[in-house]
């Protein structure tokens, strides 16, 4: 008699469970828009009026893909050093140069980017590009690495005075500008 009732009042709590779960989640709305997601507002306007409007035309982008060795030149936004960032640190960049394909401008000076170190031990200090922000959209870059020492030099016409030393590179200052070159394409939305 006790397994019975046991079982029993086992049952009927699965039973109530289920109910109370099925009928919270029928709550849910069918769509969540994710910080990441390709959405963002676009999409919170399209749950709100499916069919789209004058606005989201204006608003329409495809995918351009950026080939292999595209260069990419940032500024870094903040200091890094070997004695205070580690391997993973996530740091901000912008664009100094914009970056076209086929002529036509597919990021523009000042577009946001992000970084993040991959070798910083031993007064060594490395770093690549691992993202670019269009419209709020996060799109993957695979670039070569770039130390301190990689910075973008003015040419001199003259090679006199050039001393020949060890270059330091375990600090990376901010507004330091470093040009990366794409190791694999990368595919971005840009304007229709």
């Amino acid at each position: 008699m006790f397994d019975s009732q046991l079982f029993r009042k086992l049952s009927l709590t699965a039973a109530v469970l289920s109910f109370l779960t099925a009928a919270a989640c029928s709550n849910q709305p069918g769509t969540v828009a994710g910080r990441h997601s390709a959405g963002g507002a676009a999409s919170r306007a399209a749950m709100v009026n499916p069919a789209g409007d004058s606005a989201d035309a204006a608003r329409q982008r495809h995918l351009v893909t950026l080939p292999k060795g595209t260069e990419i030149t940032a500024t870094v936004d903040q200091t890094l050093a070997t004695g205070r960032n580690h391997w993973g640190d996530a740091f901000a960049a912008s664009l100094a140069r914009p970056v076209k394909v086929d002529g036509k401008t597919v990021l523009p000076q000042g577009t946001e980017v992000t970084g993040r170190v991959l070798e910083a031990k031993n007064h060594e200090l490395k770093v690549v590009l691992a993202s670019v922000v269009v419209d709020g959209i996060y799109c993957d870059l695979t670039t070569n690495a770039r130390r301190p020492s990689d910075k973008d030099q003015p040419k001199h016409k003259s090679k006199k005075n050039i001393r020949r030393k060890q270059k330091d590179n375990s600090v990376l200052s901010a507004r330091t500008r470093l040009t990366f070159k794409l190791s694999k394409a990368a595919t971005i939305p840009a304007k229709a």
